[in-house]
């Protein structure tokens, strides 16, 4: 018989239980710049707070010296919100270990698509608007407007933009092409990972006008002849860079082989000495493309 394996066990990042702890033994470890008081965030948390309380616990760990003091991980904004409330205690999740990186930065941030979704799914559950609104910090009209967000968009294009980062305008501008140009522009915004409205207006208007919804709206200095030969030139930079998109995966291994083989080639001294002395200029070339390797 084999004997059993033995397998250390990994260790809880947080305690058990979640506690209740007194704000004025929890210790931040920064303090709340200007900026960050006025900032949009910080009035949409106290918002939030306000209407539905504490959803995401702060982190605290305790002090290693002092017992029945904490040192505040994540959450100095919602903290901080309480203590203005004139709340005296807060529930804490407590951390084992302080490996002194920001929670926040792991945390995957709703995609625009998917904050739509989940505002739709809490008005079919009953929740008022108004509710909402205060909730999130905005006007009521801002939620009626998020609630139509994606009328008169594909499900291909939905599909492909559900977990990015999409500005609101942006889709506002994809409203304006029919449904084979959206999945187009779509395309190409993924390719580029641009999903700003500059880009989208650029492609907007670099559409031919049997791809958009409604005729577009005359162009002040430009001739007809000149927006068609900007529509012909977009058109053809799409086929161009779906032309490149197509090679990039082979280009790319190419000269890595290359480039790889390159430098093995200019380890050997004996190789160097003979380019050096009958092809400098070759050699020259070798090192400044294994030099851009190495730099990349």
């Amino acid at each position: 018989m084999k004997p059993t394996e033995q397998t250390t066990p990994v260790p809880l990042s947080f305690e058990n239980t979640s506690l209740r702890i007194p704000i004025a033994e929890i210790l931040p470890l920064k303090q709340l710049s200007i900026s960050v008081l006025k900032s949009v965030k910080y009035a949409q948390i106290a918002a939030s707070i306000a209407e539905v309380g504490i959803i995401e616990p702060p982190v605290v760990i305790r002090d290693r010296q002092h017992a029945g003091v904490f040192h505040l991980l994540d959450g100095h904004i919602r903290v901080d919100v309480l203590a203005k409330r004139g709340e005296a205690e807060v529930v804490c999740l407590v951390a084992t270990q302080d490996e002194a990186y920001t929670y926040n930065k792991r945390i995957s941030r709703l995609a625009t698509i998917q904050e739509h979704k989940m505002m739709l799914n809490a008005i079919e559950k009953g929740v008022p608007q108004e509710r909402l609104a205060r909730a999130l910090n905005v006007n009521i009209s801002s939620i009626r407007n998020k609630k139509s967000l994606l009328d008169g968009i594909c499900p291909e294009v939905v599909d492909m933009l559900k977990d990015k980062h999409v500005p609101l305008n942006t889709i506002g501008q994809l409203k304006k092409l029919k449904t084979m140009r959206q999945i187009e522009v779509a395309q190409l915004m993924t390719a580029m990972n641009k999903y700003t409205i500059t880009y989208a207006q650029s492609l907007v208007a670099a559409t031919p006008e049997a791809m958009l919804v409604k005729p577009k709206k005359p162009i002040k200095g430009l001739s007809q002849d000149q927006i068609t030969l900007m529509e012909n030139e977009a058109a053809n930079l799409d086929r161009e860079f779906k032309a490149i998109e197509h090679d990039y995966g082979t280009d790319h291994l190419d000269l890595v082989l290359a480039t790889g083989y390159l430098t093995r080639l200019l380890s050997n001294a004996r190789v160097v000495r003979h380019l050096a002395q009958y092809f400098p200029d070759i050699l020259s070339e070798f090192q400044k493309i294994t030099e851009l390797r190495k730099a990349a």
